[in-house]
């Protein structure tokens, strides 16, 4: 391998170079030391510029101007924090004006709030508060997780009158936070930096129409300005503004006045020593104002909530204590709670995730600190308020606090006020579910257009590249023929002239011009307006998705339902929507129809029912085996008739064999003798012997007299006085398959659940089993599912049309009833049942109707004697059984067949008709 080395300059040769290309490189060389030095002494003045201290920002003018002397009334009350505008986990000292959290059963988590007593419409004022103490209680690990805001934090600011105590996160409040942010209607902006503990920070709110500030809000630390001036938001410019104060795990000094505990850079005038036309105060109660606490007694489902929140908008002063209330609380702290369905609206889920929220610690202290403190109550618990002993359990706990015990009661016909407000309310979330509805079609349709667009584009594209890959291919054979055309003039030894068409050049492809973009009208259309139907309009109260009360909490405890009486601890009883008689009847009456449609979860079956159920288990069994030892019989005789008319047949085919070889015999003599008289021998005659005759089996003389036969399709189901013996020995059941015992088995299922449920719930109120509950109590008392699909219908009263001739459902209360008594003498009837029904069964089909043939599904079969019902193995067709035939057309039922004796012949549904053995029973209708 060559390397090529590049020869010095030295030994290059003299005419490369030349004066005219020296002078370039002797300039290009002082060039360069010029931009070195040059660089250098820039490097060295940077180094000296860095070197110098960095200057302080020149502080902001401050345009706030020292307060002029206050002429005119002040306000005479003192700035204070009324127990009813605070969160319940505030305490005030009696001393020093302070404010701190309680922090035990969870309340670390929540934010404590205060809103002050006085408000500023007009004036420049200032309130002063300082960080004294940061507590740091028991914290649960997961807690962090949960959480992710700050676990101290403190926020000043203001707020109306009517505006929630969490400052900050609504449009009608604002603040500073220890973070240094401003915050309004959940909006932070940084504006300044934070504070901490011993930090005296003061809040001045400027309403003065003449300050160049005017309309303003500033936050001083420590005496200096943190803040610059925030303008108000427009939400609440114009508006009476309160002093407010949110807090978490700190405690904190608030100072309305008359002076400042740190002098600011102006002098500026107190929120306590405001003048009366620039304040608005709010009166403290007084010393003998009496306190009450409400327990609001509804029906569930029947406006509670509804009614509760009219209620505290016309009576902001009281503090609801509810489980809602709490998961409203928690909400706004920023307590995130994991996602669940909510199952009751009286005992939502917390499921926070938190060990000391989630076991309802918190309302242990709530309760204990409730009657301690000056304010109103309303306490919505919707099923202990309606329960007389948990609601004499919840008044005990109010009497030795001083309040007033109230209960009002809201039954019957609600007011048009309140049918107004719930048709409203349920207006508004339809319209909601519709604009929801709405939105998700909308972005399906955009979805859809955009792939649709998308794949005409791919198509396009590929339609341009197959287009472009043909003319490639075209230009390409093109010239390959004009390459072939050059060769064989060569060959010929001419010149090949290229004819014009090939000269000329390609002509510019033209771009297809793009298609103009659809304008999407339905995306600017607006969600459609809905209405209330009539029969929504004609409701009194709201439907909402989750119920006041979970099915099983209203199902057990409906019938204790009562109207609170005074003797239970109550000083006032009051009826807002009717008067106390018909309160108590439309309650009446309410549980009676309750009763129809809801189920008894706690019920368990009876003695009675366990008794009945064990023997039907037995004889069920019993039958089983019965089938099966009939069949066994059957097919015994089928094979030992068989046999026995084989070896007939063996004896007269060898009599016959015999009988053939003897005539054989003497006819080959005969001809013999001829032969041999022709030729004139002298035959010996021999001496014939008789055939002795074959010794044939001694018949039994005494042939087997064959059981006397009965035509089975012509008995009378409901004549015969033994199920297990037709004739013959010949059980009713003896072509039974499965879908016949699993038919007969539920036919006594639902016949005996009928009854027992009426001796075991022992309340002549409830009239039998509802419909939609029979599958409920069926897997109770039987300790097994019941589907009706397994029996090929869809719908349970479908199961039960397939059954009418044991039970039947009422057409007005869809009760099930049973068509038989309670007890008979022979569980026989069951079978006859079942009988009669193949049989109509059977003829219906042969006549062409396939909606009478059975769709059981035919699963494994559990084993005799497992718990729940005993259903046969399938049925095994078995040679020599009479197969299932149909009536013979035409064929009557002899009318003295029902009086037979030990006859019984159930009546259908609506009919009435005499029982033999039962007394004139007589089947109620329908």
């Amino acid at each position: 391998q060559v390397v090529s080395v590049p020869t010095p300059l030295h030994d290059r040769p003299h005419h490369l170079f030349s004066p005219a290309m020296a002078q370039p490189a002797a300039k290009k060389a002082k060039t360069e030391e010029e931009e070195a030095v040059k660089t250098t002494e820039e490097v060295e003045e940077k180094a000296e510029e860095k070197t110098e201290e960095p200057k302080e920002p020149e502080p902001p003018v401050e345009h706030e101007q020292d307060a002029k002397p206050v002429k005119g009334p002040k306000i005479t009350e003192p700035v204070a924090f009324h127990t009813s505008d605070t969160t319940m986990n505030v305490m005030q000292g009696l001393y020093g004006n302070i404010l701190m959290p309680l922090t035990d059963g969870g309340l670390q988590y929540f934010v404590a709030a205060a809103r002050g007593s006085t408000g500023l419409k007009s004036g420049r004022y200032a309130f002063e508060v300082k960080l004294i103490e940061i507590m740091n209680p028991a914290d649960d690990p997961q807690a962090r997780q949960r959480m992710p805001g700050p676990r101290h934090s403190l926020r000043v600011g203001f707020s109306t009158a009517s505006s929630s105590l969490f400052v900050g996160e609504t449009e009608d409040s604002m603040c500073f936070d220890m973070e240094g942010a401003f915050i309004h209607n959940k909006t932070k902006s940084t504006c300044s930096q934070k504070f901490g503990v011993d930090t005296v920070v003061a809040v001045v709110l400027n309403l003065d129409a003449t300050s160049p500030n005017a309309n303003t809000i500033s936050l001083f630390s420590n005496g200096v300005r943190a803040s610059q001036p925030q303008p108000l938001p427009d939400s609440l410019k114009g508006k009476t503004l309160f002093p407010t104060v949110a807090f978490k795990n700190v405690t904190v000094h608030y100072n309305f006045g008359p002076t400042m505990i740190v002098d600011l850079p102006f002098s500026c005038h107190t929120l306590g020593s405001a003048l009366a036309k620039d304040a608005v105060v709010n009166p403290s109660p007084a010393k003998d104002a009496k306190h009450e606490v409400v327990f609001p007694v509804c029906l569930p489902d029947e406006g509670t909530f509804d009614w509760l929140d009219m209620f505290l908008e016309k009576n902001p002063g009281h503090t609801e204590l509810s489980d809602r209330a709490i998961l409203q609380w928690a909400a706004q702290s920023g307590i995130v709670k994991a996602r669940g369905v909510k199952s009751s609206n009286d005992k939502p889920e917390f499921g926070f995730g938190v060990t000391a929220l989630d076991n309802h610690s918190i309302k242990r202290v709530l309760q204990a600190i409730a009657p301690l403190q000056e304010r109103d109550y309303i306490v919505m618990e919707v099923k202990s308020n309606i329960i007389t002993d948990e609601r004499k359990e919840l008044v005990s706990k109010w009497a030795s606090s001083g309040l007033k015990r109230r209960a009002q009661v809201m039954m019957g016909e609600p007011p048009a006020a309140f049918k107004k407000r719930s048709q409203e309310l349920a207006l508004k979330e339809k319209q909601e579910q519709s604009d929801l509805e709405f939105k998700v079609k909308l972005a399906e349709t955009k979805k859809k257009k955009e792939l649709e667009k998308k794949q005409k584009k791919l198509e396009k594209e590929k339609a341009k590249a197959l287009k472009k890959q043909q003319k490639a291919q075209e230009a390409i054979k093109k010239k390959l023929e004009v390459e072939k055309k050059k060769k064989e003039a060569a060959a010929k030894g001419e010149e090949y002239v290229e004819e014009e068409e090939e000269k000329k050049e390609e002509e510019p492809e033209e771009e297809e011009p793009e298609e103009p973009e659809e304008e999407d009208e339905a995306m600017d259309e607006d969600p459609p307006t809905v209405q209330l139907t009539d029969e929504e309009k004609k409701q009194s109260f709201r439907q909402g998705t989750v119920p006041d009360l979970t099915p099983y909490s209203m199902n057990t405890s409906f019938i204790k339902f009562a109207i609170p009486e005074k003797d239970e601890g109550f000083d006032e009883v009051s009826f807002e929507w009717a008067k106390e008689p018909k309160c108590k009847e439309f309650l009446k009456q309410w549980i009676q129809d309750k009763k129809t449609t809801t189920r008894v979860e706690d019920l368990q079956p009876g003695d009675w029912f366990l008794a009945q159920w064990k023997d039907w288990q037995k004889i069920l069994q019993s039958w089983h085996s019965k089938q099966n030892i009939y069949k066994a019989q059957v097919t015994k005789k089928a094979a030992d008739k068989a046999a026995k008319q084989a070896k007939k047949a063996a004896a007269a085919a060898a009599k016959e064999h015999k009988a053939k070889a003897a005539v054989a015999k003497k006819v080959a003599a005969e001809k013999a003798k001829k032969e041999a008289a022709e030729k004139g021998e002298i035959v010996e005659a021999e001496e014939e012997k008789e055939d002795e005759p074959m010794e044939e089996p001694e018949e039994e003389e005494e042939e087997e007299q064959e059981d006397s036969k009965v035509d089975f399709d012509k008995l009378d189901v409901f004549g015969i006085e033994d199920i297990l013996d037709v004739g013959g020995g010949e059980p009713l059941f003896s072509t039974f398959g499965f879908e016949d015992w699993t038919m007969m088995s539920l036919r006594f299922e639902l016949h005996l659940l009928a009854h027992a449920f009426k001796r075991d719930v022992n309340d002549p109120d409830r009239m039998g089993i509802h419909l939609e509950h029979l599958s409920f109590y069926y897997q109770k008392y039987y300790k097994k599912s019941m589907n009706q699909k397994f029996y090929g219908v869809e719908t349970m009263q479908e199961l039960l049309d397939l059954l009418k001739d044991t039970v039947y459902v009422t057409k007005k209360t869809k009760v099930v009833e049973a068509q038989l008594p309670t007890e008979f003498e022979s569980l026989g009837v069951f079978v006859m049942l079942t009988e009669e029904a193949r049989r109509d069964r059977v003829r219906r089909v042969d006549l062409g109707d396939e909606t009478a043939r059975l769709k059981l599904q035919n699963p494994a079969m559990p084993q005799a004697g497992a718990q729940g019902s005993l259903l046969p193995r399938p049925a095994v067709v078995v040679s020599g059984i009479r197969p299932a035939a149909a009536p013979v057309p035409g064929a009557v039922r002899p009318a003295g067949a029902w009086q037979q004796p030990g006859s019984f012949r159930p009546p259908m549904a609506g009919q009435v008709r005499p029982f033999g053995n039962v007394g004139g029973w007589r089947a109620p209708t329908a």
